[in-house]
């Protein structure tokens, strides 16, 4: 989720699963994007974690009564967020902030499997208490929504194996690329992308096609309806470990920037939910959690209350 400059293509042969998952632990270095650890985690990282007293104490009455937080996760994103091949474990480093956090305030957790593009409008409806789920931040979602800092994460491309169209950061004009509906990379980083590099230089703009998911773009790679995909280059990377002979990789990726944690504007649940993050962040599960999805090099050290990424 960035801009300007260079970034990482992924290409693809073959049909495309990222939601099944090898017991492997393979990695994959990538600049911005994290490792590519590809073991499937279904254990519970918060068994043991105690509530944090503090953090308790800033709960809602009603929240506290009630003794769950409802997340709403769009499980279609490895390694962040997804299914585990029981096909009924959501699993991923969002779930496992999100078990974090629940544990730290003392609260069962119970996860939604929500579409990524109806998320917003959920949390304004008070269906859900709040959304782990790499959400980028823009001044257009800060006007609705109260957003904290927990990780960093970048955006990259995938092509089919091979680059079969030569593209690089600097020459994707006239491609077509997908993107998950409703992510930061097609309301704000490609039309970017498109203006800066493309249309300001009168050259053919990059085709944006807009898909429910990230694992419907890259099977539409394969396929090669499209050219590639824009889009997290944690997701990205971890289909290149999953088929390391499907994707070619371009470096570097779009300039990484916080992503953000979020509830409804104003929310009463915020500061209990902030305060639980820093506490996460402060204790070794937090580094226990980034580096067994692969994210070295992608934790933040304050859960900041966010401000809008650069335009």
């Amino acid at each position: 989720m960035r801009v300007k400059a260079a970034m990482s293509a992924v290409v693809l042969t073959a049909t495309v699963s990222l939601t099944a998952c090898s017991t492997g632990g393979t990695t994959v270095p990538a600049a911005g994007g994290g490792g590519g650890a590809t073991a499937e985690h279904t254990d519970d990282i918060s068994v043991g974690v105690q509530p944090d007293p503090a953090a308790v104490a800033l709960l809602p009455a009603e929240v506290k009564a009630k003794g769950t937080l409802v997340t709403a996760e769009d499980l279609t994103s490895p390694p962040t967020t997804f299914m585990a091949s029981d096909n009924k474990t959501p699993i991923g480093f969002n779930p496992d902030i999100a078990r974090l956090i629940a544990a730290k305030l003392g609260l069962k957790l119970d996860i939604k499997n929500v579409k990524f593009d109806v998320i917003i409008p959920g949390l304004q409806g008070n269906r859900y208490d709040l959304t782990v789920s790499t959400m980028g931040t823009s001044a257009e979602r800060l006007k609705v929504l109260d957003m904290i800092d927990y990780f960093t994460n970048g955006s990259t491309v995938a092509t089919a194996s091979g680059n079969p169209k030569h593209l690089a950061m600097d020459s994707l004009c006239g491609s077509t690329l997908g993107v998950q509906s409703g992510s930061t990379q097609e309301l704000k980083w490609l039309p970017k992308l498109n203006q800066e590099n493309c249309v300001s230089k009168g050259k053919d703009p990059i085709k944006g096609v807009a898909l429910p998911s990230v694992s419907d773009a890259l099977t539409q790679v394969a396929s090669r309806r499209i050219d590639g995909v824009f889009y997290d280059a944690t997701s990205l990377n971890w289909a290149k470990a999953k088929q390391p002979n499907a994707f070619d990789v371009l470096q570097p990726v779009l300039n990484p920037l916080p992503v953000a944690v979020a509830l409804n504007l104003n929310s009463p649940l915020t500061p209990a939910v902030q305060a639980a993050l820093q506490s996460i962040i402060d204790s070794p599960k937090y580094q226990e959690a980034l580096l067994r999805w692969g994210f070295t090099g992608l934790g933040v050290t304050k859960a900041e209350r966010s401000k809008p990424q650069p335009k």
